[in-house]
């Protein structure tokens, strides 16, 4: 067995949303989001046709949520302001969405907990989804208008903000490969959606600097950038092939946005190989200077899965998208069944290493890593009625084991935030797979009940202290 400790000063939190926790959807003037117009017009999409509407009934239940989260010896918490409850549809703050995250944040404050603020988690207000959403640059300059009003309320009282969770994941999952509402695949108006948010990150950087300097922010504020990171691998001795696949997959879903955080720029070759494809994207004169804004104090890291890559087959697939690669099937994987997700914990270590070589400035956290399991229930004690996740506390200790590796190897890792430790609802997957050390009961209006995982991870953030086998 070997022993490992994280350092002292290594921060433990929560990773949640607003859009998947707060529910009190039409309540207090907030407006429709594209969840909430998805929901109304398909509520058969979402498992078991639970919709947006709840949340986890956060909003009511905060306070518990807080102290449950103290006693776990957490210290942070990451959630999202939604756009759709700040402003109304004319761009202008909405009092009663000003006075919810106002009271949120006293309520995180007294509490003891530091609350980091998301601007943006794939909720955009429904009203501008409908003039174009992303695709539309004057829903970008919206959303920077956005940012700054966010910034000038609530400035003096958040520390760490961040632009956007996840930015590749509206481009792939509502315009390239059809998950999401409106189901389109069309990877030329991806790119430009991703190419876009790129502009408003760096739009809404600018508005934060500004701010600061303007005297409306904390003066030890900082501002980043939450992505979702797929460590790329292929085969053992691969082909030239086989390595260009592995290029542009980390280009598009990794090297852009560590590029643009770091340099203010995106990666030269992979704008030729999409040009080269001929993918168009809608780049305008002061684009450089405005992308060049978009440097960031740090990042956060969400990591599930590696992704594992060869050469394509096929130049384009059955919709007319251009295929840059194509899953690779390691004969030695360990796979989350529930979720379809390879589990490979050795991933966060090599991704921290890469921060180490290729951005040794650049400081990080795991801003998201869970386990998301369907059918909790069948593991609940018939004693004690509580849930026996042994899998999840194998899935964490060794996740927490590749990141002390990490630190002692010289990697900029400072944190650890769990996602969900309150089971939360997950878009259309709505309750399928259960993420929490904290069960989530349904059918006793939405009551917390603690898993066996809680009282794990009790013991860890208290010693900062893990036990695992060798190389595990």
């Amino acid at each position: 067995m070997e022993q490992l400790t994280l350092p002292k000063d290594f921060f433990f939190g929560a990773a949640m949303s607003g859009p998947q926790t707060e529910g009190e959807w039409k309540s207090g003037g907030k407006l429709e989001n594209l969840w909430d117009l998805w929901s109304n017009l398909e509520l058969d999409a979402f498992h078991n046709r639970v919709g947006s509407y709840g949340g986890n009934d956060f909003t009511r239940r905060h306070n518990e949520d807080f102290q449950i989260f103290k006693d776990l010896g957490l210290t942070s918490f990451r959630t999202s302001i939604q756009w759709s409850r700040l402003l109304d549809e004319d761009g202008n703050v909405n009092p009663e969405g000003e006075k919810y995250y106002h009271e949120l944040f006293a309520d995180a404050a007294a509490s003891g907990l530091e609350c980091f603020v998301n601007l943006y988690h794939f909720d955009m207000p429904a009203y501008l989804f409908r003039r174009g959403g992303w695709e539309n640059r004057e829903v970008v300059e919206a959303y920077a208008n956005y940012a700054a009003k966010a910034f000038e309320l609530f400035g003096k009282e958040i520390r760490c903000w961040f632009t956007f969770n996840e930015p590749i994941v509206e481009p792939d999952q509502r315009y390239q490969n059809g998950v999401w509402y409106p189901y389109l695949h069309n990877f030329n108006r991806a790119k430009v959606v991703q190419y876009n948010i790129s502009v408003a990150h760096s739009l809404a950087v600018a508005a934060y600097r500004r701010a600061k300097a303007a005297g409306l922010m904390r003066e030890d504020s900082r501002i980043g950038l939450i992505n979702c990171f797929t460590p790329p691998y292929t085969r053992e001795n691969p082909s030239e092939a086989d390595l260009e696949a592995v290029r542009m997959t980390d280009g598009i879903n990794n090297r852009w946005w560590l590029d643009l955080v770091t340099k203010g720029e995106l990666p030269a070759d992979v704008l030729d190989s999409l040009a080269s494809r001929g993918v168009e994207l809608p780049i305008r004169p002061g684009d450089a200077e405005i992308l060049a804004q978009g440097k960031v104090d740090w990042l956060g890291c969400n990591y599930y899965h590696p992704e594992r890559v060869q050469a394509p087959s096929r130049e384009v697939d059955e919709s007319g998208c251009p295929v840059f690669a194509e899953p690779y099937v390691w004969p030695e994987a360990k796979m989350n069944e529930s979720r379809g997700w390879e589990i490979y914990p050795k991933g966060i270590y090599d991704f921290g290493m890469k921060l180490k070589n290729e951005y040794p400035e650049l400081e990080f956290f795991v801003s998201e890593n869970g386990m998301g399991v369907e059918h909790e229930w069948d593991f609940r004690d018939a004693e004690t009625g509580v849930i026996q996740d042994d899998y999840r506390i194998e899935f964490v200790r060794e996740h927490l084991a590749w990141i002390a590796r990490a630190i002692a190897d010289g990697a900029n890792l400072v944190g650890y935030h769990y996602w969900a430790v309150v089971d939360n609802w997950s878009w259309s997957n709505a309750f399928k797979n259960r993420y929490g050390f904290v069960e989530v009961d349904l059918e006793d209006g939405y009551k917390r009940r603690l898993k066996k995982s809680a009282n794990w991870l009790r013991e860890v953030t208290k010693t900062h202290t893990l036990t695992v086998e060798e190389g595990k």
